[in-house]
């Protein structure tokens, strides 16, 4: 039997966001999202996720494209003086790993992310990370060194499936070919030290390789393709306009990814597949409960 996962990604970062978070999870398929902590929309989310109970949260830890907890004078060279990362994850990536006076800074300030959102009071459902920084190698040894302290139980590895993807569809072919190989490397070395630290991950995860294009079309398409196993959809859903979402993502296509989460032929597939709705949380729950909590696809909302 097949368990699916479907996550909102960047929880806190616009009313527009939080609003197609909730809506989806209300209306749709949506069984968790991924709150960036020092967002500019945070608090509004954290409210929300407290106003909605079944909602599993996660943290969404950012380390490019977005602001820093701790301020700018705690740690000067990972962020600039008004407190931003950099724009580029492929900068930020090469100076995480070249540069070796920002680890201390680095791990300062994931240590803050995770606390921030520990000072929410909300359980800690998984963790990923914006644009997938954390499993960048000197990132990932970092949150293993913290997970049994921060309750790290989960964690996304975004191992996407490039033919089923091209199958569906061929557009951004460089980058889907890019990403493959980048993120297939990365998950293979961090999946041998997750196990070892005992995180759960899903055995497939789709949306890095159609990150801004997880559409009706390709979700139908996308079900059949689906075998056993636990299985992780992440989107990027909104309700424009917003800012923040045509600063950062302006091509990707965040209205009708909420559209495809809450369309009924999209929920009416999935309970045809036999697939059972859940999220990190209750999987994590349930491993140490002798009741389950997984949602059927008989209450799809």
């Amino acid at each position: 039997m097949a368990q699916l996962i479907v996550t909102g990604d960047d929880f806190g970062l616009s009313p527009a966001v939080n609003q197609a978070i909730v809506k989806a999870h209300e209306q749709g398929l949506l069984t968790s999202a991924s709150l960036m902590v020092s967002a500019p929309a945070a608090s509004e989310a954290i409210a929300l996720a407290k106003a909605h109970p079944t909602l599993a949260v996660g943290l969404h830890l950012v380390l490019c494209q977005g602001r820093s907890t701790l301020t700018p004078n705690l740690i000067p060279g990972l962020v600039d003086a008004d407190g931003h990362f950099t724009g580029s994850a492929t900068l930020a990536g090469l100076r995480y790993f070249f540069v070796r006076s920002l680890r201390p800074k680095l791990r300062s300030e994931i240590e803050a992310q995770l606390a921030a959102f520990h000072a929410t009071g909300l359980v800690l459902s998984h963790l990923d990370g914006h644009l997938n920084l954390h499993l960048h190698p000197a990132v990932l040894s970092i949150l293993l060194e913290l997970a049994v302290q921060y309750r790290i139980r989960a964690m996304r590895l975004p191992r996407d499936d490039l033919r089923v993807t091209l199958t569906l569809d061929k557009k951004r072919l460089l980058y889907k070919l890019s990403h493959a190989f980048i993120f297939g490397a990365l998950c293979r070395y961090a999946s041998r030290r997750l196990a070892v630290a005992g995180v759960r991950t899903a055995e497939r995860v789709y949306g890095l390789l159609q990150s801004g294009e997880m559409t009706e079309a390709f979700l139908l398409g996308l079900l059949p393709r689906i075998r056993g196993g636990l299985v992780e959809w992440y989107c990027h859903v909104g309700l424009p306009p917003c800012r923040e979402l045509e600063r950062w993502t302006p091509t990707y296509r965040h209205r009708q990814e909420f559209e495809a989460l809450t369309s009924q032929r999209v929920m009416t597939a999935v309970a045809a597949q036999g697939l059972t709705l859940t999220s990190y949380r209750e999987l994590l729950e349930c491993s140490t409960s002798s009741s389950s909590i997984i949602r059927p696809p008989s209450t799809i909302r």
